[in-house]
């Protein structure tokens, strides 16, 4: 079974997933609201927050269009968008990254450029790579130097890109085994007939190595169905945008949960893992006791019988509770002979009866 260690969070295949509440640039350039909503990631029960660290000069050229829902995010272009939102540096990041380490939450960031990456190192447990850096090769190679643990987003990408990441992390450092594969869809906001979890179950079959997560950009909803269907699939990471007010307009607010979601998220999570249960194997548990013995069925006599008779077919019937001769042993009971005299409806034991 794989297991890895984020932050303050051991994560495997078996147990409650590891949350992420992605900040991203939600707090729109805000300190004092980047703080609020660690706290309130914190008091929903989140185990991490990520940030979204970059420069607009250095992801983006200026003519470089949407692709993004803009009736839900106005703004055209990649460049203009970004350079909004990416007024904090190293100093800003470490200050959220001792803010949350006060609050007791893990701190994480996705970097964008080889600066960031630089920087952040020595503040995250962990990298994330966003899905579409999953073809970026010398910013694979930067992080997978730093050997540590990786979420790879696979939104956009196909099974050869997927591999050719992988093979690159690890063949610059990273372990195999700590590198999770996230399933993505690069659709901002991501309708729920695009959302396609059952890719997930393919991804279980594909890196049967690796833990697979999952990163969501569908509207909420009441049940948090996305995620809670993720967590059924296999996700043993969930990474949603968050947000302290889904109502306002542009970036990622939209798409985003709340501190009542993700309360509502943890509540659902753990009465799902209440019905998964413990164990994985089919076998009989302990409550089924009762039932195994009551339930099932025992060989019956039909009419009374005397000392020394041997048994046919007509004598015995099936009933419960299962307390004596199983009817696994219908056939092998004939023709044994019977030690003592019995009454109708007497339950077959096996000390009743002599083997001729």
């Amino acid at each position: 079974m794989t297991v890895i260690n984020f932050g303050n969070k051991t994560i495997s295949n078996e147990g409650a997933p590891y949350i992420i509440a992605e900040i991203g640039v939600n707090h729109e350039g805000s300190m004092d609201r980047a703080k609020k909503l660690i706290s309130l990631a914190k008091d929903g029960g989140a185990d991490a927050v990520k940030f979204q660290t970059y420069k607009a000069e250095s992801l983006a050229s200026k003519n470089s269009p949407a692709y993004w829902d803009t009736k839900k995010e106005p703004t055209q272009n990649q460049y203009k968008l970004f350079k909004k939102y990416d007024s904090f540096g190293p100093n800003e990041f470490s200050e959220l990254s001792k803010y949350s380490i006060k609050n007791g939450i893990d701190f994480l960031s996705t970097p964008f450029d080889n600066n960031a990456v630089d920087f952040l190192n020595p503040l995250v447990s962990c990298f994330k790579i966003a899905s579409a850096d999953i073809t970026n090769i010398p910013l694979l190679r930067k992080i997978a130097k730093k050997n540590k643990p990786i979420f790879l987003s696979t939104g956009a990408s196909s099974i050869d890109e997927i591999d050719s990441a992988i093979q690159e992390l690890v063949k610059n450092g990273c372990k195999k085994k700590e590198i999770v594969v996230m399933h993505c869809i690069l659709n901002y906001p991501t309708e729920k007939k695009n959302a396609n979890l059952n890719m997930i179950k393919s991804l279980k079959q594909k890196y049967s190595d690796h833990l697979i997560g999952y990163s969501d950009h569908t509207l909420p909803d009441k049940n948090m169905s996305s995620l809670i269907s993720a967590f059924l699939l296999g996700a043993t990471v969930i990474e949603k945008h968050f947000t302290d007010n889904k109502a306002l307009v542009g970036n990622d607010h939209y798409h985003s949960m709340d501190v009542n979601d993700l309360i509502n998220l943890k509540k659902l999570l753990k009465e799902f893992q209440i019905l998964l249960g413990l164990f994985t194997e089919k076998k009989p548990i302990d409550s089924e006791k009762i039932a195994r013995e009551n339930a099932r069925r025992s060989i019956v006599l039909k009419h009374d019988v005397k000392a020394g008779h041997r048994l046919v077919a007509e004598d015995i019937t099936c009933k419960r509770p299962g307390t004596g001769v199983s009817p696994l042993h219908c056939d092998k009971i004939l023709g044994y002979t019977v030690i003592n005299n019995l009454n109708a409806d007497h339950i077959l034991q096996w000390k009743d009866l002599k083997k001729n």
